[in-house]
């Protein structure tokens, strides 16, 4: 019988000794979470269950939602440009925001970078009432985005905006 180096006085006396152990290895392998076999833990929520997805998931559906429905009709003039959430704006605001936090903020496109619309997800979502309002307030920043993007007012973007 052989044993590894370092088990002390058993291997040198040729007598079966302590199995020589690593540390955080037990006598037969490493230890494992699943110390009485029932295998390892399944998901808290099943993916196909609505608790499922996340309240920043959720809020991307919305932007989406939103930017579709404007695609439908300004989908050529709005080609190109890249949508994108955050959690919260910089804490340095731009030289022409004045007052409270931003919702969203259009980027012009740039040498080599397209046009760009943010919606900040912690602001709209501490405005917003419930998931309906939400959806709204949602809308009406992107609205109000590609407002600026196009140059026309909001209410030429869409009829439904509410301001």
């Amino acid at each position: 019988m052989s044993l590894s180096p370092g088990t002390g006085d058993a291997a040198a006396s040729g007598r079966p000794g302590p199995f020589a152990t690593a540390p955080g290895r037990g006598p037969l392998g490493p230890r494992r979470r699943d110390r009485r076999g029932r295998g390892l833990r399944g998901p808290v929520l099943p993916p196909d269950l609505p608790g499922h997805r996340t309240r920043a998931d959720r809020f991307d559906d919305h932007v989406l939602a939103a930017v579709e429905r404007l695609e439908r009709r300004w989908g050529p003039q709005l080609e190109g440009t890249e949508f994108a959430v955050e959690e919260v704006p910089p804490s340095h605001p731009a030289p022409w925001e004045h007052g409270g936090v931003p919702l969203g903020r259009y980027f012009p496109s740039d040498v080599g970078m397209p046009a760009r619309i943010l919606v900040y997800r912690r602001p709209v979502e501490t405005r917003a009432v419930d998931d309906a309002d939400l959806g709204e307030l949602v809308r009406d920043v992107v609205v109000e985005q590609v407002a600026h993007l196009l140059a026309k007012s909001p209410e030429e973007v869409d009829p439904h905006f509410r301001g």
